[in-house]
């Protein structure tokens, strides 16, 4: 990913391919590598792949919150001279994707969110915070996945790190709250884009009933299920994420022809 990392201005963000802009948004302890199967792939397939580094743990904390993650990709989209795009969230970013599309539906050609928060709340907030105890946490990166070893040493490291540092805790929490206040119930059913939505069924951070409620209230929404799969499907089943997706961008004729 390395080579295709830039610095702009305020924004850092990987790029690569040529196309169809698609912008994906990672979530809360999530970096741009969780996307490296997705951003490979759909590269050479006629997609422009961004993936903006969000200001999670940089914002002023009266900016922590899921509205101004909204703007901010409102604002990064404008920069790189993008009309419209297909957004891509997961968890956190599936949120912030979909306040974006509610504030801004002419900047969204399509939407595709997975493991998404924004209908239920205890999505980030219960597991806060035990600093300290190293086993505790691997437990919970852990549970994030439906195959424990998805959640390497090196993942499990970034999270403890995350949570031992006094500021990222504060502002963990913060967005935690931010999350259950910008809650989407009642905003889902007026948002028209076409929307596909890629769930694990055995995810334990926002269980499947989740994705089913999303569907029920998106007017143009689409459901994919994958097998044995945890919170992350991009990462654990990058392949049939991968499948399901192109399905989905030909079938909305989102794709690039």
């Amino acid at each position: 990913m390395e080579k295709h990392y830039k610095k702009e201005g305020r924004y850092s963000y990987y790029e690569a391919g040529e196309g169809t802009p698609i912008v994906i948004l990672h979530g809360l302890m999530g970096g741009l590598s969780n996307f490296d199967a997705v951003a490979s792939y759909f590269s050479t397939k006629g997609y422009k792949i961004i993936i903006p580094d969000l200001p999670i743990y940089t914002q002023n904390i009266l900016k922590t919150n899921v509205k101004s993650f909204a703007k901010y990709v409102k604002d990064f989209i404008t920069f790189k001279g993008l009309e419209r795009v297909i957004l891509l969230g997961n968890s956190l970013g599936g949120h912030i994707a979909l306040y974006h599309t509610k504030m801004y539906p002419e900047k969204v050609s399509g939407l595709v969110i997975t493991g998404s928060s924004g209908l239920y709340e205890s999505a980030m907030g219960d597991s806060y915070p035990k600093r300290g105890d190293y086993e505790y946490i691997k437990k919970k990166a852990e549970d994030v996945f439906y195959d424990p070893k998805v959640a390497t040493k090196e993942l499990i490291d970034e999270v403890y790190e995350s949570v031992n540092d006094r500021i990222k805790l504060i502002k963990t929490l913060t967005i935690a709250k931010s999350a259950i206040r910008h809650n989407m119930a009642k905003d889902l059913p007026k948002m028209h884009v076409q929307t596909c939505i890629i769930w694990g069924k055995n995810d334990k951070v926002t269980p499947p009933d989740v994705a089913e409620e999303f569907n029920k209230l998106l007017p143009n929404s689409t459901l994919y299920w994958i097998d044995k799969c945890g919170h992350a499907a991009m990462m654990e089943h990058p392949n049939e994420f991968n499948r399901l997706l192109e399905d989905w961008l030909t079938h909305t004729h989102l794709a690039v022809h």
